[in-house]
């Protein structure tokens, strides 16, 4: 299921592409986007110790933040912390598609509710796995999410997450 609309919110296009999201918000996105994946990183580290692949994607993603990566590079590394999560357990695999879409932001501004909605699928699935409640569990992570968004972005984001929870497997209701 895609989670990007069919139509784009311009406010999540940069203005260079037509939109209005200037480059400072889409930074704010960015590393919003990359604080939600690296929550729910020890999922996916604890399952597979030996591959970096998410954190450097993370570490990929700051980077393009502070002007040192180029954004073509930043979408490149999505890739392999997609294919980091393959077949694993879905908390390990939640946790690097997570970082995944966070250093996708660089290329898509929307991609930060990718990262934050796996990674409440990632903290869901664990809770479920330790036999505890899922549902407790994605609403704390939403709410965590939620405490850490930068004031310059929080009601385009809050909005987002109305318009956009249904093809987020409905991780931002209530």
């Amino acid at each position: 299921m895609p989670i990007l609309p069919t139509d784009r919110d311009p406010r999540l296009i940069t203005e260079r592409r037509g939109g209005t999201l200037t480059d400072e918000d889409h930074h704010h996105l960015a590393e919003w986007a990359a604080v939600c994946a690296e929550h729910v990183l020890p999922l996916f580290e604890r399952a597979a110790p030996d591959d970096p692949r998410p954190r450097d994607a993370l570490a990929v993603g700051r980077a393009w933040i502070r002007g040192e990566v180029a954004m073509k590079d930043a979408h490149r590394a999505a890739f392999p912390a997609n294919a980091a999560g393959r077949d694993l357990p879905d908390p390990a695999r939640f946790a690097a598609l997570a970082a995944g879409q966070a250093v996708a932001v660089a290329h898509v501004a929307a991609h930060d509710l990718g990262a934050a909605a796996y990674a409440i699928r990632a903290a869901a699935a664990d809770a479920s796995a330790q036999g505890k409640d899922a549902e407790a569990a994605r609403l704390a992570e939403r709410d965590w999410q939620r405490d850490r968004l930068p004031d310059a972005v929080r009601e385009l984001v809050l909005d987002d997450q109305r318009r956009r929870s249904a093809i987020c497997w409905d991780a931002f209701d209530d």
